[in-house]
């Protein structure tokens, strides 16, 4: 069969399940490509959209069978609001989309000229079943195991951990022994649940060669869980390592917290050391200005490091010269 693939997204992350599908279709004997109209006739093209923001692909595809796939065409608006299309039970284990040997296939790097990066799961899943999150009703509201880092990672330098909750799996430790063990250096790029988080935990992550490590804030509710875990966890990295600005706690926006509150989680996190990186939800839409001053004061390091509050971050914007 001659394949064809379409990245919707292009947002210079590789598609995990084009990486699966190449792979496992050249294991038939299959010719594998990146789609283009000047490339002829093809059996069966794949097309993967993560986000529901990216366009979709506006032009004739000449193929036999046309796949689309992905978050970006699942989620669907009802109401006003998000919902996941053809959501698993609620509450279920992780069901993936692609059929078994597919989903465990070892990716095919190739596809993106990627030589000394590995990505992956090794949970899905998360129970916190957050409102404004579609990971519960994606993948279940439970933190499940679903591989083992051998499945995509071969002795590369660094690996990219896609997880959404792997502090909440009961088989985090051994996990994280196997991330130990790899030797390699570690980007979680999801925020990791720090209600989740205990002296144990810490200790074990502090042994992973971590390059970029990433909490969230989300609900402003959690204030008083939050914070004793934040202060305990700085604690015991503090002990083993010289403390840094790679830990970003991600804070959601515009949801369901006053401005006022927003602020406050930000002013909190720089007096425990740590960054906050400001996400606003459903920011396509949102124009409120407060919402745009504060991303775009507290996520450039620079001028949040410069302009110690809100006030003087707009201050600050309005000299003709910012460099004095």
């Amino acid at each position: 069969m001659k394949i064809g693939l379409i990245d919707i997204d292009h947002h210079n992350f590789p598609n995990l399940v084009l990486m699966k599908l190449s792979a496992w279709h050249k294991a038939q004997g299959d010719i594998v490509q990146w789609y283009d109209m000047f490339s002829g006739h093809f059996d069966r093209v794949y097309i993967s959209k993560v986000f529901t923001f990216s366009e979709d692909y506006r032009y004739p595809i000449d193929a036999d069978e046309v796949i689309r796939g992905g978050s970006g065409y699942q989620i669907r608006l009802e109401d006003g609001k998000e919902v996941w299309k053809a959501s698993i039970p609620f509450g279920k284990g992780y069901q993936p989309y692609l059929p078994y040997d597919i989903e465990h296939t070892y990716p095919d790097y190739s596809l993106y000229g990627i030589t000394d990066t590995a990505y992956g799961f090794l949970t899905r899943g998360c129970p916190r079943g957050c409102a404004f999150c579609h990971v519960a009703a994606k993948e279940g509201k439970k933190s499940v195991k679903v591989a083992d880092l051998n499945e995509f990672w071969s002795g590369q330098k660094n690996i990219v951990l896609c997880d959404p909750n792997i502090l909440a799996c009961k088989d985090w430790k051994p996990l994280l022994q196997q991330l130990i063990k790899s030797r390699a250096a570690i980007d979680i790029n999801q925020g990791l649940d720090i209600r989740m988080m205990t002296e144990e935990k810490a200790e074990m992550l502090n042994q992973c060669k971590i390059i970029e490590l990433h909490f969230a804030w989300d609900r402003y509710e959690d204030k008083d869980k939050v914070l004793p875990k934040f202060r305990m966890f700085r604690k015991v990295w503090e002990r083993h390592r010289k403390w840094n600005d790679r830990v970003i706690v991600y804070t959601i926006v515009n949801f369901n917290t006053t401005p006022e509150q927003d602020l406050e989680r930000v002013y909190t996190l720089r007096e425990m050391g740590y960054w906050a990186y400001i996400m606003v939800y459903d920011k396509e839409h949102c124009t409120d200005v407060f919402y745009k001053d504060l991303a775009r004061w507290v996520n450039n390091r620079f001028i949040f490091a410069k302009c110690q509050t809100l006030e003087e971050y707009r201050e600050y914007m309005k000299k003709p010269n910012k460099n004095n």
